[in-house]
């Protein structure tokens, strides 16, 4: 058996100003930074000897795994950062202001974007100066395999190839992981890990901050699933 911990950041100043973030290298509130914070204490009480972390290409996911690490002791842990934990790419709705984006394309329109599986928001052209994959961390990135726009199924087909090229196989080795990513890269890992339905991952919150404990069996199916900080704790999917 082996253990998985998917942690969201804590709260981002651009989750707190209601905006579209995506890919943008948006920084942890003082909310967000005490989140991480609370995630490594409670990590720690659960007595898990954790082996490696990983992490996206993000300063809030990154921070949110160091200050968690902070209060576990474990700084010396190894982590491997990857842009393919990065969250979903919002395209051209990227930085706007969620409720003003309504306003101008309709709640429906907007619901569709944010929520449905396989519908992804307007793009984001390459030569937009606020594109963030223009950003010098993706320079050894092959070009055509950055997104412009992202549904959260693309996420997945971006996501789950790392995860199981990279990290199940130390799952299968018995070891004990955790990453640190974002709210749509982490609900395609719940997606595969539950096999959840296509009409039903896009009702499946993930809250900031609150460790999710996976245990897996030897097959590295989960046996039992918990969000550690009860009093934030979302409904999640049956276990298969």
């Amino acid at each position: 058996m082996s253990v998985l911990v998917l942690l969201r950041h804590g709260q981002s100043h651009w989750n707190l100003a209601n905006r579209f973030t995506g890919w943008m290298d948006v920084d942890l509130t003082a909310k967000g930074e005490a989140e991480a914070k609370r995630a490594g204490e409670l990590l720690a009480e659960t007595k898990v000897e954790f082996d490696a972390a990983y992490t996206s290409m993000q300063t809030r996911a990154i921070r949110t795994l160091w200050l968690a690490c902070t209060q576990m002791e474990l700084c010396w842990l190894p982590v491997t950062k990857d842009y393919r934990l990065n969250e979903r790419h919002y395209g051209d709705l990227t930085g706007r202001n969620k409720a003003e984006t309504a306003e101008i394309h309709g709640k429906e329109q907007v619901q569709i974007w944010r929520r449905s599986y396989d519908i992804p928001p307007p793009e984001m052209s390459w030569d937009n100066p606020q594109n963030p994959c223009r950003d010098r961390r993706y320079a050894g990135v092959n070009r055509a395999e950055l997104p412009s726009a992202e549904s959260l199924k693309m996420t997945l087909q971006r996501v789950l190839p790392y995860y199981t090229d990279e990290i199940e196989p130390h799952l299968a080795a018995g070891k004990n992981l955790l990453i640190s990513a974002h709210g749509n890269s982490l609900r395609s890992l719940i997606k595969h890990l539950f096999a959840v339905p296509d009409e039903k991952i896009v009702h499946v919150e993930i809250p900031t901050g609150n460790p999710l404990l996976i245990e897996l069996d030897h097959q590295q199916k989960p046996i039992s699933a918990r969000y550690l900080d009860t009093d934030r704790a979302n409904p999640l999917p049956d276990v298969p």
